[in-house]
């Protein structure tokens, strides 16, 4: 937290040279952390509501642990697209840290009882294999305080699994709907309720679904209004901007 700085600042609120509302101004711009190898934002979650996200792809798992550490000031840490190996060596040191294998996140907490918002989001997926994008996106708008409810394998092969459920469909705040193959979930979805729909595209599908760009398309092409598109793959984006469109209602 650059405590001479904090010290400093302290200081001169206690002088009455700098406004309280100054000082939280100031400490939204302190400076990052530099560890040589990442630049860690500690105080994203003063400017954003929630701290840096780490993700796990392409770094080592020493790299991973050592983020992990210095962000686990913040009270809650999020790592996405983490590996088993790199779970083992965050627990080596947070023994208390949750491992969600289908969705590869790692989630801490310091705070068993953080504040909630009682807006809930529902997660759809189209297919079971849609599960792993599904569950990223379910992890991340739970650890960031909304309650989350899984509505799993309703695509439109069988498009009564979803209408089965047309109760859970209209009573939750944000529905986030994720789908590979023809991606045609998400317009069906928003044919039905009166929520923003998050889309989501998988990369699962055969060849012509040119590994999620065919759902994409579709997606992105949606005749019904109230429909969004992440990136494929993206359940993290999907859970992210699901929470910020909750704590807006608020």
């Amino acid at each position: 937290m650059y405590r001479d700085q904090l010290k400093t600042l302290l200081a001169d609120v206690k002088g009455g040279s700098l406004t309280i509302d100054g000082a939280l101004k100031k400490l939204e711009n302190l400076p990052y952390e530099d560890l040589g190898f990442a630049n860690i934002d500690h105080h994203r979650a003063l400017r954003q509501g929630f701290p840096e996200v780490i993700f796990c792809e392409n770094k080592t798992p020493g790299q991973v642990a050592a983020i992990f550490e210095r962000l686990s000031e913040s009270g809650t840490v999020l790592a996405t697209r983490a590996s088993q190996e790199i779970f083992d060596a965050i627990r080596a040191s947070f023994p208390d840290a949750e491992y969600h294998e289908l969705a590869r996140a790692i989630v801490y907490r310091r705070d068993a009882n953080p504040p909630r918002t009682e807006k809930s989001i529902l997660i759809c997926s189209a297919g079971t294999s849609d599960i792993p994008v599904a569950d990223e996106a379910f992890v991340t708008a739970n650890v960031m305080g909304n309650p989350v409810e899984k509505l799993y394998d309703v695509g439109v092969a069988g498009i009564h699994r979803l209408l089965n459920n047309k109760d859970k469909l209209t009573e939750a705040n944000v529905l986030i709907v994720v789908a590979g193959m023809d991606g045609a979930l998400p317009a069906v979805v928003g044919g039905i309720v009166e929520r923003p729909v998050i889309a989501v595209p998988t990369s699962v599908g055969y060849g012509a679904s040119f590994q999620g760009i065919g759902p994409l398309l579709t997606m992105l092409n949606a005749c019904s209004p109230g429909v969004v598109v992440v990136n494929i793959d993206n359940g993290f984006g999907a859970g992210y901007f699901a929470s910020l469109i909750n704590k807006v209602a608020e």
